[in-house]
């Protein structure tokens, strides 16, 4: 029990792992008191935080430090951000639940080194203003979102180049629509 305890306090002294005995502590903590004690808590680690951030139950962060969250996101249920490359949250950014951000992945080029033991390779995430991420999507290393992209539910998102306010889907992702042509018709009727 000595052990666990010498540990412990070695791990406080760390800023990351108290960062994660932090999370561990007020990730799933309910109700409105748990998203204003998250809202106060959690974003001190981050590289760069907005005003009006909700982070709901259930966010895991790898690499807090090198995130940066803009105005009036909202991280939702289960979101999972490894952030060891860097992401970037626009304003106004949405992720719905069990959405996963990741910015590094594994080296695999060299077959003369066994995968886990090659360098990771890390690519920023950028999620620009006023985007959606619907239930479940996972966005890959190095991609870029433009402003006002809304991407549909259980959709894998790839490093590719996207026009500003498209509608996105599937697996591989493809652009489906674009909110443009629904403001122009909207506004023409």
């Amino acid at each position: 029990m000595l052990g666990i305890i010498k540990r412990v306090i070695w791990d406080l002294r760390d800023q990351t792992c108290r960062f994660n005995y932090n999370c561990s502590i007020w990730r799933n903590f309910p109700g409105r008191a748990g998203e204003l004690i998250r809202a106060r808590l959690i974003p001190r680690s981050f590289a760069e935080v907005g005003r009006n951030i909700l982070i709901q139950e259930g966010v895991r962060f790898l690499n807090a430090h090198q995130l940066k969250v803009g105005d009036d996101c909202a991280l939702g249920y289960d979101n999972f951000l490894q952030a060891a490359g860097g992401i970037t949250l626009g304003n106004g950014v949405v992720l719905g639940p069990g959405v996963k951000i990741w910015s590094v992945n594994h080296s695999f080029q060299d077959l003369d080194i066994p995968i886990p033991q090659q360098e990771s390779v890390k690519e920023e995430v950028v999620i620009g203003d006023g985007c959606w991420l619907a239930a479940n999507v996972f966005v890959m290393p190095g991609v870029r979102l433009p402003e006002g992209c809304v991407v549909s539910a259980g959709s894998i998102v790839a490093k590719k180049d996207y026009p500003p306010y498209s509608i996105l889907a599937g697996s591989p992702i493809r652009v489906i629509g674009s909110r443009k042509l629904n403001e122009e018709t909207q506004n023409n009727q």
